[in-house]
């Protein structure tokens, strides 16, 4: 065989093999399923209904298997259902019922994952005249003079943060003008909106919720206004029906560098600004508390 015929034979054989290479779709290497693959997770309404959720979670399922059950109930009801071994990892924001159960061995690896902050709202004409003050001064013209706040009053959270913020305002909020909504935050703040009164919110749900409502933020910025959230994993040394497994999966994802970087990106596209600064390593000293 000439030359010329083993040149051409050669890159007959060539294009054959690489056009074969090229048809072949590229495997994805799917995770391993695991053992025990539902997780249920117990968490405040914010991290749903500013729709942080729908972003983590997916993501989270893809690259572990594990499937999540989503319970958001306020951080008060997430943690009593902790305390009876009724989920598997919680994400909260209620730092003092926190520290209470894990002193108690509840939950273990209690770790800060991310921080926002609160804000008051209410209507754009402020007939408590609140604007740019401070959050104590706030509530006490509030209740001075006699104007509507809705109070999710649910234990929650930003429920358990505004009864602390009534003491240093000197006041027991107590009267026709303190309502008590019972409700998730999304629907304590539509309340608000249809009563045109006054409501303390996460801002990552007040964002969430801003283009369906006639509110305002009125006082932000205050440093006792700092929202931050942990995530802990249900002790299964104590309650045996715990995936200890999933839950551990599902805190290290958030801390993880993609997690980190889904809650550091997550409204920028939507809003303009983040809803959540993302704390990956840092403890609340670092926050001076």
């Amino acid at each position: 065989m000439t030359r010329l015929k083993w040149a051409l034979l050669f890159g007959v054989l060539l294009a054959l093999m690489l056009a074969g290479c090229g048809g072949q779709p590229e495997k994805v290497q799917q995770p391993a399923k695991p053992a025990r693959p539902d997780v249920i997770l117990a968490t405040t309404t914010s991290t749903q209904d500013s729709g942080l959720l729908d972003v983590l979670i997916p993501a989270f399922e893809k690259k572990t298997g594990y499937k999540i059950k989503t319970i958001a109930v306020g951080s008060g009801q997430a943690i009593v259902m902790g305390e009876k071994g009724e989920a598997d990892v919680l994400l909260t924001h209620a730092p003092d019922a926190e520290k209470k159960i894990a002193s108690a061995g509840t939950v273990v690896s209690r770790r800060l994952v991310m921080h926002n902050d609160f804000v008051i709202i209410g209507s754009k004409e402020d007939p408590a005249g609140i604007k740019g003050k401070a959050a104590k001064d706030a509530l006490a013209a509030i209740a001075g003079g006699k104007k509507l706040f809705v109070s999710r009053g649910d234990n929650s959270g930003t429920h358990q943060l505004e009864k602390k913020l009534w003491p240093l305002a000197a006041v027991k909020p107590e009267g026709t003008w303190y309502q008590e909504a019972g409700a998730g935050m999304g629907q304590t703040i539509k309340i608000a909106d249809e009563k045109k009164g006054y409501t303390l919110t996460d801002r990552a749900t007040y964002l969430a919720q801003q283009k369906n409502i006639s509110l305002a933020i009125l006082v932000e910025g205050d440093a006792k206004l700092l929202n931050i959230y942990h995530v802990m994993e249900v002790n299964a040394d104590k309650f045996a029906k715990v995936n200890k497994e999933g839950g551990k999966a599902f805190g290290d994802f958030l801390l993880s560098a993609e997690g980190q970087e889904i809650i550091r990106v997550f409204g920028k596209d939507k809003f303009g600004q983040p809803l959540f600064f993302a704390d990956g390593g840092k403890t609340e000293k670092d926050f001076g508390l």
